[in-house]
Order: C-alpha cells, then sequence, then structure tokens
C-alpha cells in the first residue's frame, strides 16, 4: 500500500491512518486508491475485530478531494474527452463507504481536525466518532458546483434530519465540534491532545466485545432505516437468532451467572 496510507493491526485493532498531513490528508489518486484496500482488508480480515479510522498531523483528518490534482485530471478530461476523472466516486469513494459502513465489525472514526467533502462522508460512514474539541466538518460539495458523494446524500439526513442535511449540503459552512456534538455529528468531543488514546481505548474496548453482536447490530440499525416495523421485526428475529448461536453469547451468560467478567472470542 501507499505510504500516503498506513495500516496496522494489533490486538484485533486495525488501525487506518490518512497520511498525507502537509496536504490536509487531501484524496489524491494514489491515497483513494490505497484507503479502499486498507478498508476493505480490514473488513475481510477475520482476526481484525475493529476498526480505527485516523489521520496524521493536527489541522485536518480529511479535506477530501485533492483539488491540486483534479483539476489537471479535468483539463485532461476535456482534451481526450474520456470524462474518466468522475469515475473516482464510482472506483474509490463508493467502495470505501460500503466497506466501511457494510463491515461486520465497529469501525471507531477519530477525527483530529477538519473533515470536509469525501473527508466528512468516510466520518459519517463510521459507527461511532470521536472528535477533537479543534476539528471541524464542511459538507464543501456545493462549494465547487458538485453534488454529494461518499454516502453524505445518504448517511448525513440519518445523523441530522433531512431538513438539516438539506441546509448543510445547499450552505455549506463550518461546523465547529461542539456544534457537531450537539448536532449528532459527534458521538464524543474531547480535548485534541487527548483524541487519540480516547479513540484507541474506545477501539479496542470494542474489538475485545461480542464482536458477532456488534455486526448483527449494525445490520439491523441499517435495515430498520428503510423497512417497515414488520420486515424488521422478522430481521431482528434473525440477527438475534444468529447471535444467540454464537459462543460469545454462551460465554456472557455464563460469566454473568459466574459473576466474572466475560473473556469474548469473535465468534
Amino acid at each position: 500500500m501507499a505510504d500516503t496510507v498506513l495500516y496496522e493491526v494489533s490486538d484485533g485493532l486495525a488501525t487506518i491512518t490518512l497520511n498525507r498531513p502537509e496536504a490536509m490528508n487531501a484524496l489524491n489518486i494514489a491515497t483513494k486508491v490505497a484507503l479502499r484496500d486498507a478498508v476493505r482488508s480490514a473488513a475481510e480480515d477475520h482476526a481484525v475485530r475493529a476498526v480505527l479510522l485516523t489521520a496524521a498531523g493536527d489541522r485536518a483528518f480529511c479535506v477530501g478531494q485533492d483539488l491540486k490534482e483534479h483539476i489537471g485530471l479535468l483539463a485532461a478530461d476535456r482534451e481526450t474527452g474520456s470524462g474518466q476523472t468522475m469515475s473516482t466516486v464510482r472506483e474509490h469513494y463508493n467502495p470505501i463507504v460500503r466497506a466501511l459502513t457494510e463491515a461486520p465489525k465497529p469501525v471507531v472514526a477519530a477525527v483530529n481536525g477538519v473533515a470536509a467533502g469525501a473527508g466528512f462522508g468516510f466520518a459519517l460512514a463510521a459507527d461511532y466518532r470521536i472528535v477533537a474539541d479543534t476539528a471541524a466538518f464542511n459538507t464543501s460539495f456545493a462549494g465547487v458546483a458538485l453534488t454529494a458523494d461518499s454516502g453524505v446524500s445518504w448517511t448525513l439526513p440519518r445523523v441530522v434530519g433531512p431538513g438539516r442535511a438539506t441546509d448543510l449540503l445547499l450552505f455549506p459552512r463550518t461546523v465547529k465540534a461542539q456544534e457537531a456534538y450537539e448536532l449528532g455529528i459527534a458521538n464524543r468531543v474531547v480535548p485534541s491532545a487527548e483524541l487519540r488514546a480516547e479513540a484507541e481505548g474506545v477501539a479496542r474496548a470494542l474489538a475485545e466485545g461480542p464482536t458477532v453482536a456488534y455486526a448483527a447490530l449494525k445490520e439491523a440499525v441499517a435495515y430498520g432505516f428503510s423497512h417497515s416495523l414488520a420486515e424488521t421485526l422478522v430481521k431482528e428475529d434473525e440477527l438475534q437468532t444468529r447471535a444467540g448461536q454464537s459462543e460469545d453469547h454462551t460465554i456472557a451468560v455464563q460469566a454473568f451467572v459466574q459473576k466474572e467478567k466475560p473473556k469474548y472470542l469473535g465468534r
């Protein structure tokens, strides 16, 4: 993988780090390919029980598309008529977001600075967002005459409601950490110096938890958004049966009866 994205697995936790701090972790092609491959690896690796998505530096989590590279690609498109530049949504952004949201394990985003455009989208695709008090969010798309991508048109209305989502998309503005918490974009806001330790602590606790149940919870919540109550109850039955047949469930019940702390196996 390119060194623009770092990937490490330790004790069941995969840490994915965007590593272009000099460019505010903007997404050039090399970074998008490396990030796509990293999140797919984390999602598919059975040894990985939780994922931590973060970024190098203290200015930005990710400011979205690298516009310096992008403008050159647009010029090349005009010369060749290929129209390949915008295929990045299909080839990169969509697979990244699907891997994050569909991973059968919890994903924690540690947002250390500005998250804009697709960077905002990737943070929203995580299951839990821990945000530095110096961080901020911006949809950005309309500011460069684009519509939403990276799943934002799906995730943002579900987090803040359709009215607020439309406002943030039509009139891009900086949403600072405290407002992000009040809107539900941030699950926790912590001092910047404490962000990495807090996020790692949460992610490692999840990695040690009942990951079969966590996977079922992710699937249940996503399903319930787009299905009726009757359909969701059937889905809950299916997922609860799966969770109830897991080794982790037996371990949890035995530990409860014996008044001990359960040691989950993730199966």
